[in-house]
């Protein structure tokens, strides 16, 4: 049976979390909603406060799954992020740092590649 595309993300978001918490994250949130935006992992580590993008793809692949988070959803991303933070009242401290990451699984013939890129990119306020 083909792997739907639904299914790909949900194994690649559980995969990135379980690699998030072996790195010391904790998980906050899983696809976390307000209105239309959306956050696929929120988590709390020493460093601050991460809202991770999960892009997983099935080999052989043609560009790099972190590609297609592109400048309108980079955005959306930090909206939504924006909007986390001031509802959890988490703004109130100064201290705390916001990273806005991207991670990527590739399932490739039983192999599962993961990368994780913190501070993927700084948003553009316009």
């Amino acid at each position: 049976m083909k792997n739907t595309r639904k299914q790909v993300g949900d194994l690649g978001e559980d995969m990135v979390c379980r690699y998030l918490e072996n790195i010391g994250h904790c998980i906050l949130e899983r696809n976390w909603r307000t209105g239309h935006l959306e956050i696929d992992i929120i988590s709390l580590s020493k460093d601050g406060i991460h809202f991770i993008e999960v892009k997983s793809r099935v080999a052989p692949i043609y560009v790099e799954p972190q590609y297609n988070v592109g400048i309108t959803k980079q955005k959306r991303i930090a909206k939504a992020a924006s909007r986390y933070v001031s509802r959890q009242e988490l703004s109130k401290f100064e201290d705390i740092d916001l990273h806005l990451d991207v991670a990527t699984v590739v399932f490739d013939e039983g192999k599962e590649i993961i990368n994780y890129i913190r501070d993927a990119y700084i948003p553009i306020i316009t």
